[in-house]
């Protein structure tokens, strides 16, 4: 019903646990199989873990065009020309598909959610992937509780040498918590081994795209602001009114992030009850 809301008007409910286990390979053979069967033209995924994995492969299969990362669709059919941003971030490119089935993945937070009245056709399928395909087997499922995965988070919460140690990151642990958020770091961190190489977003580490991106003590350099330039809002602390950061902020506090830190925890707590 909620896709269905959002546009979708037939969805194909594949009722196999198999899939349960996000085997990329079996994932891109059951989405070629529907995209077959339904004569689909034009396949859209989101720019995330998952559709960056299968889209190149359900290419291959269907003999399509990809662009990845698109922040702008088409005005036209023919010519089909999207956007994407390329160099870091810092520009845009208009990119032309020629080959007769599009395939897409769509950058976060590029594009609004647009709420209609429509109703969804929900149909069974059955993709007919065969045992052999899946190169994926699930011995054991354990829950980590605790962390939240980052490429994922809604809301990130990231620390740069301005913390001046790992033994001051239990504050932003603490607010990473009450927020239900990620933990990030930038590349000087965990260049010192302050934080682990999986926290490091930027050009060299993780591309992240949340909603809300804290950033505690980091100045901003270019190849940090690469990873995390897509965040929906950034929200910037740093003691330098001159730091980078703040240029690309949409919010911003000069101070004392070790007096901020305390108060902001304190008012979000209060928040929420």
């Amino acid at each position: 019903k909620q896709l269905g809301n959002y546009g979708a008007s037939k969805i194909l409910n594949v009722a196999d646990e198999r899939f349960d286990s996000l085997d990329n390979k079996a994932l891109a053979e059951a989405v070629a199989h529907a995209a077959k069967a339904e004569d689909a033209q034009i396949i859209v995924f989101s720019h995330n873990n998952v559709g960056k994995a299968i889209a190149p492969r359900v290419t291959v299969k269907l003999n399509g065009g990809l662009v990845s990362g698109v922040t702008a669709l088409p005005e036209s059919f023919d010519p089909f020309i999207v956007k994407k941003k390329v160099f870091t971030q810092k520009a845009f490119a208009h990119v032309q598909i020629d080959a007769d089935i599009k395939i897409l993945t769509l950058a976060q937070n590029s594009f609004e959610l647009i709420e209609t009245e429509n109703n969804a056709a929900i149909e069974s399928y059955d993709p007919q992937v065969a045992d052999d395909v899946f190169s994926t087997t699930v011995k054991e499922t354990n829950k980590v509780t605790g962390k939240v995965l980052l490429t994922d988070a809604e809301i990130v919460i990231s620390g740069g040498r301005g913390m001046k140690g790992p033994e001051n990151w239990g504050q932003l642990e603490e607010l990473a918590d009450v927020l239900g958020a990620g933990l990030a770091c930038s590349r000087p961190v965990s260049d010192e081994g302050w934080r682990g190489h999986e926290e490091h977003v930027g050009q060299t580490g993780k591309i992240i795209a949340p909603n809300l991106y804290f950033a505690f003590g980091i100045s901003g350099a270019i190849q940090h602001l690469g990873g995390v330039s897509s965040s929906k809002f950034i929200v910037a602390v740093n003691k330098d009114p001159e730091a980078p950061i703040f240029e690309a902020a949409d919010y911003g506090i000069v101070g004392d992030l070790f007096k901020v830190l305390p108060q902001l925890i304190e008012e979000v707590k209060i928040i929420k009850g």
